[in-house]
């Protein structure tokens, strides 16, 4: 039966990214799961803060709030603050890495001409997306990335509902991103005039 639909060309092929990409793809990510961590530690101490009803009149962690914070005679609170110390370098580090590879290649360095698009940004794109030309049309491409409106169709009658959200979520959350960074700083833009119409 597999090889009659194969001979029919029923049968669709799978898209097996380059080791390049897979490279690229395990390199951003890698700084987004570092992101994520530091960003339960933080909200580690925070929950110790409202434990012990301590109260910082600075924004979370900004430079004052780090100088509270020290402080705070705990030796949770002191290791919580060098795990994040730490992390802040191991961030650091992956994004000089990740800064050179989207300087040296193409797609990202022409993402990158877009209001919104950083070289961090440009290279999840481009290794979550990875060969644009396996995609026929735009349509396809927005529901490979779960952006899709999910239909429901009953009695003749069709509905759009939420997204899918089906895909790499990576992908979803970085045009999300990217989208309100390039809305703040094109307000009068067509994506921009876009958004506003639609939510009203």
């Amino acid at each position: 039966m597999l090889a009659n639909l194969l001979r029919g060309g029923y049968i669709a092929e799978s898209y097996v990214p380059s080791r390049r990409i897979m490279s690229l793809r395990e390199l951003v990510r890698y700084r987004a799961n570092l992101v994520r961590m530091r960003g339960t530690i933080k909200n580690r101490v925070h929950a110790y803060l409202l434990m012990n009803n301590i109260k910082i009149d600075y924004g979370s962690f900004t430079k004052g709030f780090l100088e509270e914070l020290r402080k705070v005679d705990d030796a949770r609170v002191e290791g919580y603050l060098r795990i994040i110390e730490r992390l802040n370098l191991e961030m650091h580090e992956a994004s000089k890495i990740i800064c050179s590879e989207a300087s040296n290649d193409e797609a990202a360095r022409l993402l990158m001409t877009i209001p919104g698009i950083s070289f961090y940004s440009a290279l999840l794109l481009v290794s979550e997306v990875g060969d644009v030309d396996r995609f026929p049309d735009s349509a396809h491409l927005v529901s490979y990335a779960g952006l899709a409106s999910s239909t429901h169709s009953s009695g003749g009658s069709t509905y759009h509902g939420r997204i899918t959200k089906a895909g790499s979520p990576y992908l979803r959350w970085v045009l999300n991103q990217c989208t309100w960074v390039h809305i703040r700083n094109q307000p009068g833009g067509n994506v921009a005039l876009f958004y506003r119409r639609l939510s009203g």
